[in-house]
């Protein structure tokens, strides 16, 4: 039984998540993976847009937004395994992926891993680096001025890096949107994360592996994961298209989310026409061919 609405849980590997589940039942799947440390509210605008075309699915990472904390050590690798185990939950075949910053690791390592589960990929303001020396012994150093000053300061100094400078006088909701969810997320979580993120293992070696549709899309200022890597993920991942969102830093799916949801309507239209065509020729009859069309139809 599938449940509609906001902040929905279930129970998925011994913890509970909560997710958005919009749209019409039987339409592609389109899931959005958040960033570190926010939620999944801040897909709010991109749901809004979709939703119409298809099944929008958001969810709170474990330790994150409304999800339980669990007590596992946090890794990239669990967190992909809440991901194929979440979509079993639901009864999810396949889907497409839309990740940003360590929702982009996770979705990489769940393509990587799982091809067989997905349509196609969006990775926005991301990599497939790991961490150098130099940035896991800023991310420890992190957890410890974390420990000393606590979560709201971590907060304040947070969203200096998220967003470009000009979004300071122009997305003001937005940039206080971000600090709460920083906030909120509890000092355990932020820093089992740090912890994984900085241990994470590079997957760029597996970009060519990729053989589904890839948009790759990147805030002209992000300074976190600059367009530059996403160059190189671009030149790695055959047939990959990039986007450089104009007007926006790390976070570009708020900064400009025009640009960025024309980006994502365009790809997942191409991606499902492309997927209905070739699937409404290969049936053994006309009388399948019909029957296709008709559960196309029937689905919006």
């Amino acid at each position: 039984m599938r449940y509609f609405g906001n902040n929905i849980i279930t129970l998925v590997n011994n913890l509970l998540i909560s997710y958005t589940d919009q749209g019409p039942v039987k339409a592609p799947v389109v899931i959005f993976i958040h960033g570190f440390p926010l939620n999944k509210t801040m897909w709010k605008k991109q749901v809004e847009v979709l939703k119409e075309d298809y099944r929008v699915i958001a969810y709170d990472i474990r330790g994150h937004g409304d999800s339980d904390t669990g007590t596992e050590d946090f890794s990239i690798s669990l967190f992909e395994n809440d991901l194929i185990m979440f979509m079993d939950k639901l009864g999810i075949d396949k889907a497409s992926l839309c990740g940003l910053s360590m929702g982009g690791y996770i979705a990489l390592n769940a393509i990587i891993y799982n091809p067989e589960r997905f349509d196609s990929l969006v990775l926005s303001d991301t990599s497939c680096l790991a961490d150098t020396p130099e940035a896991r012994t800023k991310r420890l150093n992190v957890i410890n001025t974390i420990f000393e000053n606590g979560v709201s300061n971590y907060a304040d100094e947070s969203v200096k890096n998220l967003f470009a400078p000009e979004s300071f006088t122009t997305k003001e909701a937005e940039i206080f949107s971000v600090r709460e969810m920083i906030r909120n997320t509890n000092e355990e979580s932020i820093c089992c994360s740090l912890l994984a993120l900085s241990a994470r293992k590079e997957t760029c070696h597996k970009l060519s592996d990729i053989d589904i549709p890839v948009l790759i899309l990147v805030g002209e200022e992000d300074k976190i994961t600059p367009p530059e890597v996403s160059g190189m993920m671009h030149e790695n991942i055959k047939d990959s298209t990039l986007h450089v969102i104009q007007h926006a830093a790390h976070l570009s799916n708020m900064e400009n989310p025009e640009e960025f949801n024309n980006q994502l309507q365009r790809f997942f239209e191409k991606v499902y026409k492309e997927q209905t065509i070739t699937s409404t020729y290969t049936g053994n009859s006309i009388k399948s061919q019909l029957r296709y069309k008709l559960n196309i139809l029937l689905s919006f």
